[in-house]
């Protein structure tokens, strides 16, 4: 543990600074002083809203990289939700073990969020198919993924397929909410650091390459020991 100590079930609310000291507050009203916080809070995938998936999580549906499950779908038809570059790295990794991987688009075209390098290896693999303006519109089986109902979004026709998977690579949403909002994030809510920080830097040096902007708000009150 290299005396480590861990705290559980008493997630950080705030982040405030003192002088050359980090604050992080936690839920239970007490907060821990240090002179470096690492934030490392990980994400929650974005999940499809569609009637049937939630139930089959796990069981057929799945959310995030898809390297785990390829194995298992040797012969069979797996569906990949998602036009950027994981879902295009995703369906190719399928598609060496799959009969016939397809990738669904909500947009016209993959050029506008996916490499060209990628677009280019999906374009020239026999068994990978790409139906744009399509989106899932529910999924069923028995215990398991077996079937999707798949709309499409100019028509508003469905069609209900078999299905051996079905992989949703849609985004992740960080878990930063917590953080003040001197720390900069992007459109996605990802935290700025380095030389993407631009004008939010104020300090003389450059800023370190997983370096964030320094909270510039009061320290919060405590109920409990700092440590």
């Amino acid at each position: 543990m290299f005396g480590t100590q861990f705290v559980y079930g008493n997630p950080a609310t705030s982040l405030a600074t003192d002088g050359d000291l980090r604050i992080v507050g936690l839920q239970d009203g007490s907060a821990i002083t240090s002179r470096a916080v690492v934030i490392a809070t990980g994400v929650s995938y974005r999940r499809l809203a569609a009637p049937g998936l939630d139930s089959l999580a796990g069981a057929g549906v799945f959310y995030g990289a898809a390297t785990t499950e390829a194995r298992a779908l040797a012969g069979k038809r797996p569906l990949v939700v998602g036009g950027g570059n994981s879902a295009g790295q995703a369906a190719l990794h399928l598609s060496t073990y799959a009969q016939q991987v397809t990738i669904l688009v909500r947009s016209a075209s993959l050029a506008a969020s996916m490499s060209q390098y990628l677009i280019r290896e999906i374009e020239a693999a026999p068994n990978i198919e790409v139906r744009y303006r399509t989106e899932v519109g529910g999924g069923g089986g028995d215990g398991r993924l077996e079937q999707l109902s798949l709309r499409h979004r100019d028509t508003g026709d469905t069609e209900t397929e078999p299905a051996g998977g079905l992989f949703v690579l849609i985004g992740a949403q960080p878990f930063t909410d917590w953080l003040p909002a001197a720390v900069g994030r992007d459109r996605w809510d990802y935290i700025l650091t380095g030389p993407d920080l631009a004008e939010r830097w104020t300090l003389q040096r450059e800023p370190y390459l997983l370096e964030p902007a320094h909270p510039a708000c009061s320290p919060p009150a405590t109920s409990g020991t700092a440590r």
